[in-house]
């Protein structure tokens, strides 16, 4: 089983080391414009396999990448100094209308896995020039919300005392400021919130979860500011998506896809609960949202639609 890497910065050759750390696949593969750092990369990760699990890391070109049954893509440029995200969204769609028809001519068949950001709006770019290769939307993934829904566990988990693994909940939208934290429907240990809060002699009140609320929505900005990027939660993200399209698991997941429609919104890519197989995307879960949280999707679904007709607009999409 062979996953492919696109870009070896700190998103891609963390995830790969996650890979290797979790056992995933037989083989990984980095590419990277810059062969000297998909080398080095490579090198660094391939020492730790004595210490974890028996995996084959190596640098290598698109051309390597055949027989890859995922391909993450990570690469991707950063904002310039007075440069708009529109400006960035364009570069990076640049970059993608290259990179996607490269990786397909070698991996025809692979599960296509983005991670780069604005990460709905990439998804979505990548799922457009896939098709134009033949592919379906279902084999195009982002790595959405998956990362914000295990913040948002982790965070409950720790102060209810129990672990996340336990806590059922999930953040759906935009991978944003205007994601949407589903409160009405958090389960811990198949109890709803509010009853296990009450068995347990715990307390939530409103501003707790608006404490909780800000931890989640605004991680990304506190871990930048404190060490420039994230890396270490969305690298292992990565690897659990990957995870469950290898063994084909049919985790239910908050990745994002292109879907017909979201509320009353059509062809859009947000996160909802995806079963996640073999194949890519297997079926998706709209959720009994109460009707603030139904307000607030479709406000996190506009976002995106707006960012991405501004795009077009510009004729950079």
């Amino acid at each position: 089983m062979k996953v492919g890497i696109i870009g070896t910065g700190m998103v891609g050759s963390t995830a790969a080391y996650a890979l290797v750390m979790r056992g995933v696949g037989r083989e990984i593969v980095l590419v990277d414009i810059n062969r000297k750092r998909a080398e080095a990369e490579a090198d660094d990760i391939f020492h730790a396999v004595p210490f974890a699990h028996s995996l084959e890391v190596r640098a290598g070109d698109y051309a390597d990448l055949t027989g890859s049954q995922i391909v993450i893509l990570t690469a991707g440029v950063s904002m310039t100094p007075g440069e708009s995200r529109l400006q960035l969204l364009g570069r990076n769609a640049a970059i993608f209308r290259s990179v996607v028809p490269q990786v397909l001519e070698h991996a025809p068949d692979a599960i296509l896995v983005v991670a780069t950001n604005p990460v709905d709006i990439m998804t979505h770019l990548v799922a457009r020039y896939a098709g134009e290769q033949g592919v379906p939307p279902s084999r195009v993934i982002g790595s959405g919300t998956t990362l914000d829904t295990a913040r948002f566990r982790v965070l409950l988990g720790r102060h209810l005392g129990v672990d996340p693994a336990h806590v059922h909940a999930y953040v759906v939208g935009e991978h944003g400021d205007s994601e949407v934290l589903t409160w009405s429907l958090v389960t811990v240990g198949g109890m709803p919130l509010k009853e296990f809060c009450r068995q347990n002699g715990s307390e939530l009140d409103s501003e707790l979860r608006s404490q909780i609320d800000h931890a989640v929505r605004y991680a990304a900005y506190h871990i930048v500011e404190g060490k420039g990027s994230t890396y270490y939660g969305i690298g292992a993200a990565l690897a659990r998506i990957a995870d469950a399209i290898l063994r084909d698991q049919r985790s239910i997941l908050t990745v994002c896809t292109p879907v017909p429609q979201v509320l009353d919104v059509c062809d859009v890519t947000v996160s909802l609960p995806h079963l996640v197989g073999r194949e890519g995307v297997l079926a998706t879960f709209p959720l009994p949202l109460d009707p603030d949280e139904q307000a607030a999707l479709r406000a996190s679904v506009m976002v995106v639609c707006d960012a991405y007709e501004a795009l077009q607009a510009e004729g950079a999409a």
